[in-house]
């Protein structure tokens, strides 16, 4: 069940799966992109390879960092008019404005997960570019979302299959506006 607090009028063009580290953005978007028939851009993949090198190193980013990968997910955005699903932490309000910017209409699944559960699955995954030591920063960084429009807040301990059908459920007209799916 979803209640929304506002209505939005606005045609989901694409859609944003975001949040900390371990929440499930990659997992989530592939089953959404795959359920909408949209094309995923992993936003991981854009990070410059100086960016990548540091975390890697275990050196947080800062926003300087950040700068050139969220214009380069906002060009990637504009050039999939017909609908993409991102996956992106978008930590920041002026992150999630900046690709707004570049993609009117845009929306944003948050997953939303705690610090402890965060740590227990970004460990769980050796080889990924993002080590467990980051994992705090990222909690440091967010600035949830909750209440801003056009923003779904999940519970990123759920089902992935869940997840994915409360989103897309969601995105239907007449659905979008600031919500949280139970």
């Amino acid at each position: 069940m979803m209640d929304s607090a506002t209505q939005s009028a606005f045609p989901a063009r694409a859609l944003v799966v975001m949040g900390v580290a371990g929440c499930g953005k990659s997992s989530v978007g592939e089953a959404v992109a795959r359920r909408l028939g949209w094309p995923l851009l992993e936003g991981d993949d854009f990070h410059s390879p100086e960016s990548v090198a540091k975390m890697r190193a275990g050196i947080p980013l800062a926003d300087a960092d950040r700068e050139g990968w969220l214009a380069r997910l906002g060009a990637q955005l504009a050039a999939h008019p017909a609908g993409a699903v991102l996956t992106c932490s978008a930590l920041r309000q002026r992150y999630r404005d900046l690709l707004r910017a570049a993609a009117p209409g845009l929306c944003f699944a948050f997953l939303d997960l705690d610090e402890a559960t965060a740590y227990r699955r970004v460990a769980a995954r050796p080889d990924h570019l993002f080590p467990p030591s980051l994992v705090a920063s990222q909690f440091a960084t967010l600035e949830s979302p909750v209440g801003e429009p056009g923003v779904l807040r999940l519970d990123a301990t759920a089902a992935i299959d869940k997840l994915a059908d409360q989103v897309v459920v969601w995105l239907r007209p007449g659905h979008r506006g600031a919500a949280t799916a139970r």
